[in-house]
């Protein structure tokens, strides 16, 4: 398995509690954000990530280096930013995998990989992404699903329970080809969105412990939910 790991973030809303670091750089018991979910990539036995960096990208470099536990690390660079698109696009020039998992690197997400791409391949779909049931919606906005499929997005700020786009992704490759993307544009607003009812993505529902890191409270947060993943890959364990 293969992962592109959205990695420029700004981290602006962040910069009343953070040096001046990408966000996904952000510090968590000690060590960066990103490697608690390059942890999670590794246990599952993914072979290698695309980190697709922008802002102070050699923070993230100098960082993880080209290895990481038993993961291969390649870097996509954006020079001036792209867009979530733009950065996915740019990435998928470096992918060897028909069919790659996208992440973002301010999320941590628990996801059974190996399933959700089962499930991908069995529906024969070419985007599925994960689902996440919440108790109240207002701040990511929530979906409209029918039959295993996403058929549509409510607006943020929309106040109650529901299930939200969880920001992991699995892509076929060939998704990119089908659409004439300007060379700057968002994955959700730009190709998602509008061609939600075309594209029929499969939802892939998750129960496991998410947090974003987007902003102060939630930053706040994940310094104790994420405790206990600490040093919980020392064991070596990972998926044959």
């Amino acid at each position: 398995m293969q992962a592109i790991i959205l990695a420029g973030g700004l981290g602006t809303r962040l910069r009343g509690v953070i040096a001046d670091l990408p966000k996904p750089m952000a510090p968590i018991n000690g060590r960066p954000f990103l490697a608690y979910v390059l942890d999670a990539l590794d246990v599952a036995g993914f072979d290698s990530a695309i980190l697709a960096i922008g802002y102070r990208s050699e923070a993230i470099h100098d960082h993880f280096g080209e290895e990481y536990r038993r993961l291969r690390l390649h870097y996509s660079v954006e020079h001036e930013p792209l867009g979530t698109g733009g950065a996915i696009r740019l990435a998928l020039e470096q992918a060897t995998e028909p069919t790659v998992f996208v992440v973002n690197g301010d999320t941590f997400l628990q996801v059974d990989y190996r399933a959700m791409l089962k499930a991908h391949l069995d529906a024969s779909a070419s985007l599925s992404l994960a689902v996440h049931a919440l108790p109240d919606v207002a701040r990511y906005g929530a979906l409209e699903r029918q039959d295993g499929r996403v058929r549509g997005f409510l607006e943020k700020g929309r106040v109650g329970p529901g299930a939200i786009n969880a920001g992991t992704y699995l892509v076929s490759r060939e998704l990119f080809e089908r659409y004439a993307l300007p060379r700057v544009c968002s994955f959700e607003t730009d190709l998602l969105m509008p061609h939600v009812a075309e594209i029929a993505p499969l939802a892939f529902e998750t129960g496991g412990l998410f947090i974003d890191i987007g902003v102060p409270e939630d930053y706040v947060r994940a310094q104790d939910m994420l405790e206990p993943f600490n040093l919980v890959q020392n064991d070596g364990n990972r998926p044959a």
